[in-house]
């Protein structure tokens, strides 16, 4: 069994950009709009989907979960992506906060010598870690 996660949000021309870059990601299997965003975006890591993007076409959806992320609340969906290394936790957490909202600081817990909390411009909420 395989939990598959799509995130619907505006922007997804830039949104898989960022994704690539900051998870190290490829991407797989895509279908586009006329408009040229995404209609479905396979991002991928080692030939394995890790998440898919879609443009969202519906303004009060994505301005909800912008407003709650602009408040400090917790969305009730998160993503949690697990590193090999420390500096790529780092990486992850630079691009992400850039527009964004640092809600747990980059810093080591108990359970994690590198690790935060940010929700990116798109409104999604991640927690990253080694």
């Amino acid at each position: 069994m395989k939990l598959g996660a799509t995130l619907y949000i505006k922007n997804t021309i830039e949104a898989v950009a960022l994704y690539t870059e900051a998870f190290g990601l490829t991407l797989g299997y895509h279908e586009k709009f006329q408009d040229g965003t995404f209609m479905h975006a396979s991002l991928l890591k080692n030939g394995q989907e890790i998440f898919a993007v879609s443009e969202s076409h519906n303004d009060n959806f994505v301005n909800i979960m912008l407003t709650s992320s602009l408040e400090g609340s917790r969305p009730t969906m998160s993503y949690g992506i697990n590193f090999e290394s420390e500096e790529e936790v780092k990486r992850a957490y630079e691009m992400l906060a850039e527009d964004g909202r640092v809600l747990l600081e980059l810093g080591a817990l108990p359970w994690s010598s590198c690790c935060a909390e940010v929700i990116d411009k798109f409104g999604v909420y991640w927690y990253i870690s080694v």
